[in-house]
């Protein structure tokens, strides 16, 4: 199996991946208990994850037992180092990690934000996926899925799905050519 790094991710329809002061209040607009929006299944398929400290950090406050004790996670920081019972602290070069993760045997390799993160990633063209579940809210201000100054990228539309609750999950794929 080539593995694929994936970005498996919520927004809002304006773009936002957290309100101001990392609120995530939004997305309880589109809970519903017993649904989990394809992420058991897509949970399944990988066995890395790497995410941003405010992400762990925002994980970690919700005073849950961490989900992922199963799978190698790699937080990223500048300003913590060596690892805690759950993840592993990394402040190497991004781009160097996902490389050589993705020559490893393993299942894909799960990116859960932040933005910087993504907007990084990007640029190195190392996403090779993107699932997208779009929440029906309007932010206005927060902290954006997408910053500026990433390069134009061709992607491939794969799937969508609507929920009931109004959640629209778009699925795309890296296309090889990204001339347009």
């Amino acid at each position: 199996m080539d593995r694929k790094l994936i970005l498996y991710i919520a927004m809002s329809l304006d773009g936002y991946i957290a309100g101001p002061d990392d609120n995530l209040d939004f997305l309880s607009c589109v809970q519903i208990p017993g649904e989990d929006y394809g992420y058991s299944k897509f949970n399944s398929q990988v066995d890395t994850l790497i995410w941003g400290r405010k992400t762990y950090d925002k994980m970690l406050s919700f005073g849950i037992d961490f989900p992922h004790k199963d799978k190698k996670c790699y937080v990223l920081s500048k300003s913590r180092s060596g690892q805690d019972e759950n993840v592993e602290y990394y402040g190497g070069e991004l781009t160097n990690l996902i490389k050589r993760l993705k020559e490893e045997d393993g299942k894909h390799i799960y990116c859960d934000g932040g933005g910087e993160i993504v907007s990084a990633l990007l640029q190195a063209n190392l996403i090779d996926q993107l699932i997208i579940s779009v929440i029906p809210y309007l932010l206005g201000s927060g902290a954006r899925l997408f910053h500026e100054g990433r390069p134009e990228a061709a992607l491939s539309f794969l799937n969508s799905t609507t929920y009931p609750s109004g959640l629209v999950q778009l699925c795309y794929v890296r296309k090889l050519e990204t001339a347009i």
